[in-house]
């Protein structure tokens, strides 16, 4: 089922994509995009939770919900966007399946396999396939949301890890396959507080929690949502196929201390 809200009367601009978007790193971004003129089309499973994000976000923010795996709901989706605003200029894939209780291998079941591969990774070449040829017309750009696991995972994350590090390959073949016209880039988010703002003014990250962190400092989800941001702008109009990691030094600090 597919759900989207009457565009307001005369809007115009930029509009962009955003999957996974009613909470966290995806809700971030969508808010970010807006206070820069965008107009967002966010999506999710969750129903309830997307309408009312939407509905906070203001009159430039609008929701879908669909299952980013489903090619029928996928199309569906790209088609109502078109529907309503006639044109799109970015994607940004982060709806993703997380392990967030660190499966074992043992107790790693091929149906949990397969759903965290075909959310993580055919769900953003669903995604890019049927935006093409949307993106193409106004020189547009594709963001997908990979993670730093993909490159030094942590123990018992094999679907996870796995289907990152298969999105960073999507990305880089997806640059050569829709460029020049479509800029294709990732970004790589490390250690990230991704609660709300308010949640993380009322109880802000203790000491203890940045020293965990190798580098001793702890992103939020405006660092992503800003790099996101300045990838889709025309200040990035000569990048394309990349990776681009925010960690806070994490990643390289352990390299170094090797």
């Amino acid at each position: 089922m597919i759900e989207l809200s009457t565009p307001t009367a005369g809007t115009h601009g930029r509009v962009a994509l955003v999957t996974g978007a009613a909470r966290g790193i995806g809700l971030g971004i969508a808010a970010w995009l807006i206070s820069e003129g965008w107009q967002v089309v966010l999506t999710d499973l969750d129903r309830v939770r997307g309408s009312k994000v939407a509905k906070v976000l203001g009159e430039n923010a609008w929701f879908i919900a669909m299952d980013v795996a489903d090619e029928s709901q996928v199309a569906l989706g790209v088609a109502e966007v078109l529907g309503q605003f006639g044109r799109l200029d970015a994607l940004v894939c982060n709806a993703a399946v997380a392990d967030p209780h660190n499966i074992t291998l043992e107790s790693l079941d091929l149906a949990y396999w397969n759903r965290v591969l075909a959310v993580n990774l055919s769900g953003p070449m669903l995604l890019a396939k049927h935006c093409a040829p949307y993106l193409r017309a106004h020189n547009g750009s594709i963001v997908n949301l990979a993670s730093t696991r993909a490159a030094q995972s942590e123990p018992d994350t094999e679907a996870y890890a796995a289907s990152k590090g298969g999105l960073l390959a999507l990305t880089h073949a997806l640059a050569i396959s829709l460029g020049p016209e479509i800029r294709v880039n990732a970004v790589s988010p490390g250690w990230i507080d991704a609660r709300d703002p308010s949640a993380r003014r009322a109880e802000p990250l203790a000491d203890t929690d940045h020293a965990q962190h190798p580098a001793g400092r702890v992103g939020t989800v405006e660092d992503v949502a800003a790099m996101v941001a300045w990838l889709l702008s025309r200040n990035a109009g000569f990048v394309t196929g990349q990776e681009f990691v925010v960690d806070g030094g994490m990643t390289k600090k352990m390299i170094y201390e090797q």
